[in-house]
């Protein structure tokens, strides 16, 4: 919550808050409040640490305006009105290098004084937290400013002050914000007697000494053409004590161009502008579609993760256009499991006016967004064939999300199988599913996967020692999305999927390699059904093992129940099982064999402890614990105690 106390505005009766005059009237008593303490802290980091690049801050109040803009171009379709007496759109820029100012000026939707309040004195709740330990433990804040919709405050990096006047079209009061950034702002609205600005915002920066720089118009001209070349809205500048306005860019629209004809530069800098990224894009695609409906799209790829790439709301950033005019940037055109992508769809066939319930079930945005997607995912594999070091750095920072379409999506199934990568038993790589069925062994007849937290965890699991035994090659699928689709999905070229810790191994076809064997075993029929006896129902079944080839034990799930990892998510945390497993028992280990031999014995009192214990080792050895540890411990107490004593 924010303090707030009545301030009397000591300015010249005859200055306005934007440096121009007034016609005599001075503004009213405003308030005063206390920012927010996140924003107090992102203020002081933006200050106070060490940034590589501080021209980010006009890269973003030149961004906010063209947003500005586009979304009164927006709301002008449905009430004309709004834009009533305007000649276009644009973005003005005012330097005085002499009263070392530099205002942004848009002619765009503009504020009210409760949205200058909510959106000047609060930084929005998802991803703050992120972008502030992000920044404290970075020295270059351009990568994050743009990504976490705070680059308003990116003005204090260069600013001893900042002033915003702003007018909400259709509104005939204009309200003043202005801060030092040092903890509070203020907030008055101009008087009834004022002449009121036109309708937008204007930004006006007091800029500090060690940035007079920003207020040189060459400074600004390098910033602009190098940070916001493509800004779909005209961009000119006009520099103190000269009447004429300089035109820095067109407002050209970058995607509506032939490919021919945009140079790799450019389509960098678009992709910062549109993306909020400033990283190199690992993919660019950009064309035309013609015929039954007819769009323009220009869409980035990025090579590193966007920090909202796991949000639970999975909204994707792709702007739609139509005709020019944006629409939305929150549109859901394209799949969930695509939401890493950023750039530009235009229709030239939905209706300008076309409201946001209707985006969500119109047929010809249905219709184009699947053909986005079918070309993305073709892109993609072409990428894949022609440069698989970048489609790698592309699958390690996306393959979760687009796994995820393995499961939403079965009809881009065999379109995503032939993208997907994975970590093997067996190699050292990525390997496609193509890699792995062209090098299946003799007698094997199934695409075999292991599940689990971590490659190491699953490495570690006994029941891969048999696979590892036999040199077969298992799929280590360590994301928590591989637990859901990996259980929908039929089979890649003909070979069905198949967990390592369910069912039977089935692996007495395959041969072991020259030197093994998998005789000598011992006879552990009758230690089986003592071990069932002594467990009762916390497994279902006790039985030999062929997966084992060293551990005494391990836990598998039935032939129709769910994988063990499966289980584990869908236990809902409880720790209990949805269904008992099956424990199996090595008969070529050393303590099941003596085990076994004792049985009818005077070991075969201890028979009882040993069920329990074998079956604690087995959870633990699963990456659980034993499920009565007291019971655990004097069993084992029992058993060294008898063992020391003979």
């Amino acid at each position: 919550m924010t303090t707030t106390e009545h301030t009397t505005d000591e300015r010249p009766d005859d200055e306005r808050v934007d440096g121009r005059p007034d016609a005599g009237s001075a503004e009213p008593s405003g308030e005063r409040h206390v920012f927010e303490a996140e924003v107090s802290r992102l203020l002081h980091l933006m200050v106070h640490a060490v940034y590589s690049n501080k021209d980010v801050f006009l890269r973003e109040l030149v961004s906010n305006a063209a947003d500005a803009c586009e979304k009164l171009r927006y709301l002008s379709v449905a009430e004309p009105g709004l834009i009533a007496g305007q000649d276009g759109f644009r973005i003005l820029i005012e330097a005085d290098p002499e009263a070392h100012t530099l205002s942004v000026v848009d002619n765009g939707i503009g504020m009210t004084r409760a949205e200058m309040k909510d959106n000047l004195g609060t930084i929005a709740r998802s991803g703050t937290r992120a972008f502030l330990d992000q920044l404290t433990e970075k020295k270059d804040g351009q990568a994050l400013i743009g990504q976490f919709g705070v680059g308003f405050y990116s003005a204090f990096m260069v600013a001893d002050r900042v002033r915003v006047v702003s007018r909400r079209a259709g509104s005939d009061v204009a309200t003043v914000w202005t801060s030092d950034g040092q903890g509070s702002f203020e907030l008055a609205e101009l008087g009834p007697d004022a002449e009121l600005p036109p309708v937008g915002t204007r930004v006006t920066l007091a800029l500090s000494k060690d940035a007079a720089t920003y207020a040189e118009a060459a400074t600004v001209e390098r910033i602009v053409r190098e940070y916001s070349a493509h800004v779909p809205v005209p961009i000119v500048l006009r520099t103190a004590g000269e009447d004429e306005l300089r035109e820095l860019t067109d407002g050209a629209a970058l995607w509506v161009k032939p490919k021919s004809a945009v140079t790799p530069e450019e389509y960098k800098d678009f992709y910062g502008h549109v993306g909020g990224m400033w990283d190199e894009p690992a993919l660019t695609v950009h064309y035309r579609a013609e015929g039954r409906h007819e769009y323009s799209v220009l869409l980035f790829v990025p090579s590193s993760k966007p920090f909202d790439l796991f949000d639970p709301d999975r909204r994707g950033r792709v702007k739609l256009y139509v005709r020019r005019v944006f629409i939305a940037d929150d549109a859901e055109l394209l799949p969930a499991w695509l939401r890493f992508l950023r750039g530009v769809v235009d229709s030239e066939d939905l209706p300008l006016n076309i409201s946001r319930e209707m985006l969500q079930q119109n047929p010809v945005l249905e219709a184009i967004g699947k053909g986005v997607t079918s070309r993305v995912l073709s892109e993609l594999a072409k990428l894949a064939e022609a440069d698989p070091e970048t489609f790698t750095k592309v699958w390690e920072a996306f393959g979760a999300v687009l796994k995820e379409g393995l499961y939403e999506a079965p009809e881009r199934r065999d379109e995503l199988f032939r993208l997907a990568r994975f970590r093997t038993t067996t190699a050292e790589g990525w390997r496609s599913l193509s890699d792995y069925v062209a090098s299946l062994k003799t007698n094997q007849t199934a695409i075999y996967y292991a599940l689990g937290d971590s490659r190491e965890a699953v490495l570690a699991s006994p029941q891969l020692e048999g696979y590892k035994a036999r040199g077969l090659e298992v799929l280590l699928l360590t994301d928590p999305v591989d637990a859901f689709w990996v259980r929908t999905a039929i089979g890649f070229d003909g070979k069905p999927f198949r967990s390592v810790s369910q069912g039977a191994a089935d692996l007495d076809q395959i041969e072991l390699p020259e030197g093994e064997s998998a005789d000598g075993g011992a006879d552990v029929a009758g230690l089986a059904l003592a071990l069932k006896e002594a467990l009762g129902d916390k497994v279902t079944e006790v039985r030999a093992s062929s997966r084992l080839a060293t551990s005494a034990v391990c836990l598998v799930a039935p032939d129709f129940g769910l994988d063990r990892r499966t289980e584990k998510l869908m236990s809902r945390g409880d720790g209990r099982s949805l269904t008992a497993p099956v424990l199996e028992i090595n008969p070529r280990n050393g303590l099941i064999k003596a085990l076994a031999a004792r049985q009818g014995g005077a070991g075969s009192a201890h028979v009882a402890d040993a069920a329990h214990l074998l079956y604690a080792q087995a959870r633990i050895l699963d990456g659980d614990v034993p499920d009565d540890p007291a019971d655990f411990a004097a069993r084992l107490g029992r058993l060294m105690e008898s063992a020391f004593a003979g």
